[in-house]
């Protein structure tokens, strides 16, 4: 594993690779199922998290689902 970056939110944050979506978002504290992903302009279903592969460099957007009313 090589650490390098992605930038999540406009953030630099320094990640260990290979790393795949569901993996960077563990790392970050983040439950899978309570977010929202888009990796470089791209929306990722929630089911393609655990295979799409990170590479350093990489935009992500995770906005956090909230339920309520």
């Amino acid at each position: 594993m090589s650490p390098s970056h992605v930038i999540a939110n406009g953030r630099e944050v320094v990640t260990s690779f290979p790393c795949t979506v569901e993996q960077f978002l563990l790392s970050q504290r983040l439950l899978p199922r309570s977010v929202v992903v888009e990796h470089n302009g791209e929306a990722v279903s929630p089911s393609d998290f655990a295979a799409r592969e990170l590479r350093s460099g990489d935009y992500l957007e995770i906005v956090r689902v909230v339920a309520g009313g």
